[in-house]
């Protein structure tokens, strides 16, 4: 067999290799989620802010002390599910006595749309918050006047930890949200993403005496 011959022979059985390794690795199976309970079942809640609030874009930081959240666990069985997590509506948090990084700049911060929590049970418990479509903007204004719109494009999921407790707490550590960002001098135009910080405590509005738990 010539050279040219064998070189081709070889490199097609290399492509043979790599296509059934792909194969074989796309159809390796994800590992199921397990199941998860959130109680108690149409129970009403409160999440308020513990401390402060922080979204950072670029080299400006926004704080905010006062944030609140409320919703409801999903009436049964919709508060369980055998193979995943269980999501509930919230409305969109609020966020007041907000204050920026940069001196001379005072930001505002508004939320609309529809948003919604979801709790996985494992260890730690999981709870990804979704961020509807421009579903948190905040402007500025004094000495810079910029935009920052979180999720612009799409809904985007928040990564974050529940803790079951008296009163169990919802947690965001350096959690990613994608932004845009506009606006002129003093403006973190380039941009793309902020991280997210905050701690909210949870309560059960319907019974104070009991508690919203997750388990499996």
């Amino acid at each position: 067999m010539s050279r040219t011959r064998t070189a081709l022979a070889l490199g097609l059985a290399a492509a043979g290799a790599l296509s059934v390794a792909s194969v074989t690795a796309t159809a390796a199976p994800a590992p199921l989620a397990g199941s998860t309970t959130v109680t108690p079942a149409g129970h009403s809640f409160k999440a308020t802010l513990s401390g402060k609030a922080t979204l950072k874009a670029g080299s400006v930081t926004v704080t905010c002390t006062v944030s609140v959240s409320t919703g409801t666990v999903p009436a049964a069985p919709g508060n369980q599910n055998a193979s995943g997590p269980v999501s509930s509506p919230i409305s969109p948090p609020t966020y007041s006595s907000c204050t920026s990084s940069v001196w001379g700049v005072t930001p505002t911060v508004t939320t609309s749309g529809s948003w919604s929590v979801s709790m996985q049970d494992g260890s730690p418990i999981t709870a990804t918050m979704t961020v509807p479509t421009g579903g948190l903007v905040v402007q500025t204004s004094g000495l810079a006047t910029c935009t920052v719109t979180a999720a612009p494009t799409a809904p985007a999921n928040v990564a974050g930890t529940w803790a079951n407790g008296a009163p169990p707490s919802l947690t965001f550590t350096n959690a990613s949200v994608p932004v845009t960002v506009t606006g002129g001098f003093g403006c973190p135009t380039s941009a793309t993403a902020s991280v997210f910080n905050a701690v909210y405590k949870v309560t059960d509005t319907t019974d104070p005496a009991q508690q919203i738990t997750v388990g499996p």
